[in-house]
């Protein structure tokens, strides 16, 4: 395991990107926001996605330094077209219009359609609550088949995220954010990287036999070497059995078909499309009673006895404000794989020796 601090860890990456023609704005940018999901726990969306953005870009597949294009634009709609530039450029884009509209109606939809891959989708629930605002976002992966329906053992969906951020008033927003598979796909890449091991029975292969090895859904691999998980023979699992499955299918519905970018299929180009409401409570809350309800309710649920074994009862966000909090102090664990990649991919494109060790020491 390889331990980096975290200005460290941002600026080695943001030397990758840079190195890779993007921007120093957006190298910066994009080294922020996946070293700040690894901060939060979410090494699935952290800097173990590096080697794949580089090779996407390296593909043609993820455009550096993109600006959007406004399809839609009415006082309370917008439809947004991301070019296919880095989802950590087009996402905060789309997510400052959703923001703008909110504020002057109280109420705003967004549909952005052919993002590049836009990383923990919760970073956006917290733009949009650092301005008081409540979101809810479905989001699709276009061309990422990785998860079976539920009664099925073949690929037929994406991972398909849901999110929701609430604010409050002095405190960390609420967040809930995760995939609506078991597990995330960059939760099995952190596994087949030397990472943590996959819940039991996370992966079904063909056969319908259930498995928490990395090879059903990547096939055969190096230590070092791409995933790929065209090549595998098996699917990610929905979780929740028929209401996993079934909301996930909604996100591609909305995520996917409705804004543009296409519900998720083995010929089309990897895009994210995240389709995003927002809402106002200022103007819905006319007597001032939602964040004090919160409050209630939050110590209500933490209140309740713990079952035997667990330490507490949490709501969502609190495991994430105890990593960040560890985490920001200690530094970013990284398995030995991981980082392996991520300087092999450095080297690739140019990044010089001194500059990789001077990140580890």
């Amino acid at each position: 395991m390889v331990t980096l601090q975290v200005e460290r860890l941002i600026d080695f990456v943001a030397d990758v990107f840079v190195h890779s023609d993007s921007s120093p704005e957006e190298a910066r940018r994009i080294a922020s926001y996946l070293t700040t999901a690894n901060l939060t726990g979410h090494d699935s969306h952290g800097v173990i996605r590096v080697p794949v953005y580089i090779r996407w870009k390296k593909m043609g597949s993820v455009v550096p330094d993109q600006t959007i294009e406004l399809i839609v634009n009415t006082p309370s709609l917008a439809v947004v077209d991301g070019r296919f530039g880095y989802g950590q450029t087009v996402a905060p884009q789309a997510v400052r219009i959703g923001i703008e509209k909110c504020k002057a109606s109280g109420l705003a939809v967004v549909a952005l359609r052919n993002a590049g891959h836009i990383g923990r989708v919760g970073d956006w629930a917290e733009m949009a609550a650092a301005e008081g605002l409540v979101s809810v976002h479905f989001v699709n992966a276009a061309g990422s088949l990785l998860v079976a329906p539920f009664g099925g053992v073949q690929k037929r969906l994406s991972t398909a995220p849901y999110c929701v951020g609430i604010p409050r008033n002095g405190q960390d927003p609420i967040v809930l954010d995760f995939a609506t598979s078991i597990v995330a796909e960059g939760k099995v890449l952190v596994a087949s990287r030397g990472g943590k091991k996959l819940p039991k029975g996370a992966l079904i292969d063909a056969d319908g036999t259930l498995s928490e090895d990395p090879m059903v859904l990547y096939g055969p691999h190096s230590a070092e070497g791409a995933r790929d998980h065209t090549k595998g023979t098996g699917a990610i699992r929905a979780f929740g059995e028929h209401k996993g499955s079934g909301l996930a299918f909604i996100c591609e519905l909305l995520g996917g078909a409705l804004t543009g970018t296409g519900a998720t299929a083995p010929d089309r180009r990897f895009a994210n499309g995240m389709f995003a409401v927002y809402v106002d409570p200022k103007v819905v809350d006319t007597s001032n009673f939602f964040d004090a309800e919160i409050s209630r309710y939050v110590d209500f649920i933490r209140a309740t006895k713990p079952v035997t074994g667990v330490d507490a009862v949490l709501i969502p966000g609190d495991p994430e404000r105890k990593m960040r909090a560890d985490r920001s102090k200690n530094g970013v664990p990284l398995p030995d794989d991981t980082w392996a990649a991520i300087v092999n991919t450095a080297r690739e494109v140019g990044v010089s020796e001194v500059t990789i060790q001077r990140a580890v020491s």
